[in-house]
């Protein structure tokens, strides 16, 4: 919903200190209740950051987060919290975005989420079939098995490491796009750079600078890598494979996302 650890953990705070003042006797379902409270809570923090995403220094990413290797195994569930399906998230209105996480991620009923969002059932049908469609549209195609996903991360990572052109270009997509995310804080890319040949020479360039290094890790249930640069933790990247071929590059180096990787998160519904 939000795209950022911090800002969900005090969703749930927020959300534990009204169930914990409720009145429990006037609870008839403690799901429906929480997942309203939930909810609204999100939604009022989704318009408080709106204007701080605005004034973003270069592109906003959500937050990255390393995950276990086993959230993998439930698809859905990993498509669902990868760094291209919360980029896709990002473009929906507040509204549409909630109603599109309970609906096809923790399968809510209409009913449910209409009361959460004090609307009518069908008109919260309109805005799921509307969301899901946006959605559709955007969301990759075809899913590789997790074979060739760890062999071309390990390909790709072993190229950026020693600046290899040649085997860049093998292996990025004649339209991928890069997307970086320093926040201001550190050199990033301030907009997206397509093309292989200009992602290739932009991953390359880094080697000349300083001394690359890192390892494959699962990165939001997908491919990822764990980078670093002259022996520290620098930045953490995401990438969307189709077809054997790199089709995006999502790197955060943004040090103020990059606090939670002491040891993975767990996924599950």
């Amino acid at each position: 919903m939000l795209g950022s650890a911090a800002d969900a953990e005090d969703v749930v705070q927020e959300s534990w200190l009204r169930w914990a003042g409720a009145d429990r006797e006037q609870v008839r379902e403690p799901r429906a209740y929480l997942v309203r409270i939930v909810t609204r809570q999100a939604l009022n923090r989704m318009r408080t950051v709106a204007r701080r995403r605005e004034e973003y220094i270069g592109q906003w990413l959500p937050e990255p987060l390393l995950t276990t290797p086993d959230v993998a195994e439930d698809v859905e569930l990993a498509e669902s919290v990868s760094m291209a399906m919360l980029t896709v998230l990002e473009t929906l209105q507040p509204v549409e975005r909630a109603v599109f996480v309970l609906r096809e991620v923790f399968a809510v009923s209409h009913e449910e989420i209409a009361a959460a969002l004090d609307k009518t059932t069908a008109a919260t049908r309109q805005i799921a079939r509307r969301a899901r469609t946006h959605v559709e549209a955007r969301r990759p195609r075809v899913r590789v098995s997790a074979a060739e996903r760890e062999q071309v991360s390990e390909r790709f990572l072993a190229a950026v490491r020693g600046g290899d052109l040649d085997t860049l270009l093998e292996l990025l997509a004649p339209d991928v796009v890069f997307v970086g995310d320093g926040g201001g804080f550190v050199k990033a890319a301030l907009r997206p750079v397509a093309g292989a040949e200009k992602v290739a020479r932009l991953l390359a360039a880094g080697h000349r600078h300083v001394a690359i290094d890192g390892r494959t890790v699962p990165v939001n249930g997908g491919p990822g890598l764990w980078i670093e640069a002259d022996g520290r933790f620098a930045a953490l990247g995401s990438l969307e494979i189709v077809d054997g071929l790199i089709t995006r590059i999502y790197a955060v180096n943004n040090p103020h996302k990059l606090t939670r990787m002491s040891e993975p998160t767990r996924f599950e519904r």
